[in-house]
């Protein structure tokens, strides 16, 4: 093609946490989803992992927010600018002189409202999108673990985002049941936080909270492969007198039993609902687990222990729905399941 370069195609995986963006099958992008805007002006001042550092240390001249809530777009006006924004940093890289065509499926949670889907969708043209696909994030995680979502067998993905926990059970390239839970990292997050109240009387921050969920995030109080317990400080909240506490992975095991509760009752439930011949391809071939939540050491044999079916973490977790929405941006006239 003579003007090929003036045609551009992304796969965005716009989450909660983390927006990855594909190009020509590489990671073009991988940022925190939050924007730094000037109150005054509103003015867009940073974006990505700049205004992450800026995150709950702002002066009030300065507000940052996060655009996605529980899998949606919470707020349009900051959305649009972060799309924007991730875009253009995608095309400096490419240092094209045009304005190229804008092609980009985004990925977006199964129990999407029409109004959330319309949200996306305006938000990626406003961005400067001329066609826009959208695709569920269950059936992009299945297209980014390697699954054959077309073949005419059961397939089971469970795909822990920040902001929603998608369950999807896929068949011949339709998901059969749904169910989408707003109960994820985020959550897991806030949990850390509050029981860091309740049990050492130490205030900490989202950063704080978050820092200890990758260090020592459990979701079962005996692992083979234990981590080191992290040294956190805070501020006491009787004293306001600066603290220090050691947290261990058990703690953090015990404090989460209750969100991981809800996802595993999510998982049962959808398996009741299940076809039996699509669920005993299940059983055969195992439940597949993707998104950022699936990293929480201990997740997949709590599963199975609850479920009796053996749970697999896809490879890569955290960009699986990114990579599944690559394959599916190459084949946009091919996939049925793909909403324009």
């Amino acid at each position: 093609m003579a003007f090929s370069f003036l045609n551009q195609e992304l796969a965005i995986d716009l989450g909660t946490a983390n927006t990855v963006i594909f190009q020509n099958d590489q990671i073009a992008l991988d940022e925190p989803s939050i924007v730094a805007i000037d109150n005054n002006t509103g003015k867009l001042l940073a974006l990505g992992s700049r205004a992450k550092l800026m995150h709950e240390k702002v002066n009030p001249a300065i507000k940052t927010v996060r655009p996605l809530r529980d899998g949606v777009i919470a707020d349009f006006n900051a959305a649009e600018m972060m799309i924007r924004g991730f875009i253009k940093e995608v095309n400096n890289k490419r240092r094209s002189f045009f304005t190229p065509n804008l092609k980009v499926v985004v990925g977006i949670p199964s129990g999407s409202t029409e109004v959330e889907i319309r949200a996306v969708r305006d938000s990626s043209e406003h961005a400067g999108a001329r066609e826009v696909y959208l695709i569920y994030e269950p059936m992009a995680a299945a297209l980014g673990i390697g699954l054959e979502v077309e073949a005419p067998k059961g397939n089971m993905v469970v795909d822990i985002g920040g902001g929603t926990t998608e369950i999807a059970v896929i068949s011949l390239g339709g998901i059969v049941l749904q169910d989408s839970i707003r109960t994820a990292g985020d959550v897991f997050t806030n949990d850390i936080q509050y029981y860091l109240k309740q049990q050492h009387n130490i205030k900490v921050g989202e950063i704080t909270s978050e820092r200890i969920k990758i260090a020592v995030g459990s979701v079962i109080p005996n692992l083979e492969d234990e981590p080191e317990p992290i040294v956190i400080r805070g501020q006491n909240l009787m004293t306001a007198h600066p603290v220090e506490a050691t947290i261990t992975y058990q703690e953090i095991a015990h404090c989460l039993d209750k969100s991981v509760a809800k996802i595993e009752s999510s998982i049962l439930h959808v398996l009741e609902q299940t076809p039996p011949e699509l669920y005993s391809d299940i059983v055969e071939n195992g439940i597949f687990l993707s998104g950022g939540g699936s990293l929480l050491r201990g997740l997949a044999q709590r599963f199975t222990e609850k479920v009796n079916i053996p749970f697999h973490v896809a490879e890569d977790p955290l960009r699986a729905v990114a990579r599944g929405t690559c394959i599916a941006l190459k084949n946009t006239e091919h996939y049925s399941f793909l909403m324009r």
